[in-house]
């Protein structure tokens, strides 16, 4: 979560990129929605040799998804930078030159979309090489499909990340490697389960030391988004609640808790249509019901 600055000069390596026209929107998302093969035997493949030379930046406003991020990568042998927000990205790419870029989409402020523009233009300005631009997400829609066509990002990979989806994926984008398919390299949505315990988050995450590392972590940021979002509610804050509605989405998606998770993606769209007065007493149920998750949670 390394590169080394390459010299104007020296031919850049080719990267195979997925090219998705703005009228194939609706088939991108199919294609987004379709389960991924289900791994083999071995859990993972030995990381590419090349790979030691690589840096990785990623941008996340989530504190979990970071460490979690930073976990994986340090498992593939890839060096890295993680930030929190797209500011500090576009800071992190004026002091040197990385090989992949993988931004959340929904952040405060400048969000993962409006950061591939700024990157984009960046390169265009400089002369330098483009950077693949990989987004994470929570929920993928329609509208936010065109928006990501239209700044030229490369792929999308749907949270919560596993260490088996994110390889093949390392693999197709950073350079020197094998070509996936534009099917394999597009990773797609996995469905989680009603309740996690400790031995599903262990098959999710790959091992029981990430899971000790991130579950306190994310009870606490967890915590912290609900009671934000009840204060939000009391001063009728819809910008407020929409924003933590949306880290709370990230934070059920990540353990696996899907009911939670179309509870709080349902009511984003619903505030949006209409409100925080019209939705109110779904919103205070589901601070309800995070509460009991919480407590669950707390005793896994």
């Amino acid at each position: 979560m390394r590169c080394r600055m390459q010299s104007c000069g020296r031919r850049q390596a080719h990267i195979p990129r997925v090219r998705l026209a703005h009228s194939k929107v609706t088939t991108a998302l199919k294609a987004l929605s379709c389960n991924p093969p289900r791994p083999g035997p071995t859990l993972f493949a030995a990381p590419p040799r090349h790979w030691r030379n690589r840096v990785v930046l990623v941008v996340e406003d989530h504190a979990c998804y970071r460490l979690l991020i930073a976990c994986y990568l340090d498992t593939l042998g890839l060096a890295h930078e993680v930030v929190e927000n797209a500011q500090l990205a576009l800071d992190a790419l004026e002091r040197r030159h990385f090989d992949l870029l993988i931004s959340d989409c929904q952040m405060p402020g400048m969000d993962g979309i409006a950061l591939a523009r700024a990157v984009r233009q960046r390169e265009r300005g400089l002369g330098v090489a483009r950077v693949p631009f990989i987004v994470l997400t929570a929920a993928l829609d329609q509208e936010r499909a065109a928006r990501a066509l239209a700044v030229d990002i490369d792929a999308w990979m749907s949270k919560p990340l596993t260490l088996q989806r994110l390889q093949p994926v390392l693999e197709h984008w950073l350079p020197g490697t094998d070509a996936l398919t534009a099917g394999q390299a597009l990773a797609a949505f996995e469905h989680g389960v009603d309740q996690p315990t400790r031995a599903s988050l262990i098959q999710l995450f790959g091992s029981a030391e990430v899971v000790e590392r991130l579950l306190s972590s994310l009870l606490e940021e967890t915590a912290k988004d609900r009671a934000a979002l009840a204060l939000a509610l009391v001063r009728r804050d819809p910008v407020q609640v929409l924003e933590h509605l949306h880290r709370l989405v990230g934070s059920m998606a990540f353990l696996g808790v899907p009911g939670l998770e179309r509870q709080s993606v349902g009511l984003i769209g619903a505030v949006r249509r209409s409100g925080i007065a019209a939705n109110r007493v779904s919103l205070e149920r589901l601070l309800d019901d995070l509460e009991h998750c919480l407590d669950d949670l707390a005793r896994i």
